[in-house]
C-alpha cells in the first residue's frame, strides 16, 4: 500500500520518536514536536507507538489512500475530511482504496499527526524514519512532502476507538512552560530573574523545529563581569558550551529561545536553564502570537511531572485496551 500526496499542506514531514545517541556529533533528536499527540495517533491505529506518522504543522495536506486502511488524526484542532465530510479527531476510522483525506482550517494547536495503520514505511536512517530537513537526513528523502510522493506503508492491523478530551493534553492559555534554572543562572540579577518568571510572554513568528522564540518580556540584567577569553562581546556570550534539548538561550538578554526537536547542539549564548521534557510537547502546540509563562521548578518536581505524564499515556493506553 502506499499514500499518494495530492497536496503537502504548509510543512509536513515523517517523524516518528526520533533518533537519540547522536547529539553529541550535531544531529539532534528530531521526531514529533508532541510525543503524547504521536503515540496516541499510532495506539488508534494498532501501531506500535514509535511507528512513523505524518507530522502536519498549521495547515493539512491531502492524502490519497491506494489500499483499505485505518486513520487517526491527533494533536491540535485541525479537522479531517474523508472524501469532503468531516471526520472527528482522536479518533480511528477506516479508508478504502481510491478515498482521499484533506482538512479544514487550523481552530487550535499548531501540528496534527497522522497516523495509518502499518506506519509509514520509509528507510530508516540512524535508528530512526524521523526526518531532520537541515541535513537532509530521514523520512522521505530527508524533507517535507512535496505533491506527487509516494509513500510505502507497512502492513497493519486493526485499529479502533477514540480518546475523550479528559485525556488529551494541550497547552492553556497562558500556557505554563515549567523549568529548572542552569548553569548560568548566576549571570543575570535576582530581579531579573524573578521578573523572567513574572512576565508573560508571546511566542514569536520565529518559531519552528529548531526552536520557538518568545518575546514582550523584560529585557534581563545581567551581573557585571569581565568577558572570559573566547566569549564575544554581549553579556549573553559565554565561551561555547554544549546545549541541552529544551535549554532556554536569550541572545542579547531580551527574547528568549527554547530549543526544541531539531536544535544545534551547542553554541556561545548562555542557558537560563531547561524547560522540562514534560511540558515540551505542549510548546509543539503553540502558535505565533500565544501567551506563555515560565515557572521555575525543583528537579523533584520535574521527575514527578515526567512521571505524571508516564500516567497519562497509561492511561489511554487502559481505555484503548492496549
Amino acid at each position: 500500500m502506499a499514500v499518494k500526496v495530492i497536496h503537502p499542506g504548509l510543512s509536513t514531514t515523517v517523524q516518528d520518536l526520533g533518533r537519540p545517541g547522536y547529539y553529541h556529533l550535531g544531529i539532534p533528536l528530531s521526531g514529533g514536536m508532541d510525543r503524547f499527540a504521536l503515540r496516541v495517533a499510532n495506539m488508534l491505529v494498532g501501531n506500535d507507538e514509535g511507528a512513523a506518522v505524518l507530522e502536519a504543522v498549521f495547515m493539512g495536506p491531502e492524502l490519497e489512500f491506494t489500499a483499505p486502511a485505518t486513520v487517526a488524526v491527533t494533536g491540535g484542532d485541525l479537522p479531517p475530511k474523508l472524501n469532503g465530510d468531516e471526520r472527528p479527531g482522536w479518533e480511528a476510522f477506516p479508508v478504502k482504496a481510491g478515498d482521499r483525506l484533506s482538512f479544514g482550517f487550523l481552530k487550535s494547536g499548531a501540528r496534527v499527526f497522522i497516523a495509518v495503520s502499518g506506519g509509514i514505511d520509509v528507510p530508516v536512517k540512524l535508528g530512526s524514519r524521523s526526518t531532520y530537513t537541515l541535513g537532509a537526513l530521514g523520512g522521505h528523502e530527508g524533507r517535507a512532502l512535496k505533491a506527487g510522493d509516494e509513500l510505502p506503508v507497512g502492513m497493519g492491523g486493526p485499529g479502533k476507538g477514540s480518546v475523550p478530551g479528559a485525556l488529551r493534553r494541550m497547552p492553556g492559555n497562558p500556557a505554563e512552560l515549567r523549568m529548572l534554572p542552569g548553569l548560568y543562572w548566576h549571570r543575570i540579577t535576582a530581579e531579573s530573574g524573578r521578573r523572567f518568571f513574572a512576565d508573560t510572554w508571546k511566542v514569536a513568528p520565529e518559531a519552528d523545529r529548531i526552536g520557538y522564540r518568545f518575546r514582550g518580556g523584560t529585557a534581563l540584567d545581567f551581573v557585571p563581569r569581565e568577558q572570559p577569553f573566547g566569549a564575544g562581546s554581549n553579556p549573553s556570550n559565554i565561551v561555547d558550551a554544549c546545549y541541552p534539548y529544551g535549554s532556554i538561550q536569550v541572545p542579547g538578554g531580551t527574547e528568549p529561545i527554547v530549543l526544541h526537536r531539531d536544535a544545534v547542539s551547542g553554541g556561545g549564548y548562555m542557558m537560563l536553564g531547561c524547560v522540562i521534557s514534560a511540558d515540551m510537547d505542549l510548546i509543539g502546540q503553540l502558535q505565533p502570537h500565544a501567551a506563555a509563562r515560565f515557572v521555575e521548578v525543583t528537579m523533584e518536581q520535574a521527575l514527578a511531572a515526567r512521571h505524571d505524564r508516564q500516567a497519562a499515556l497509561q492511561r489511554v493506553r487502559d481505555h484503548l485496551g492496549r
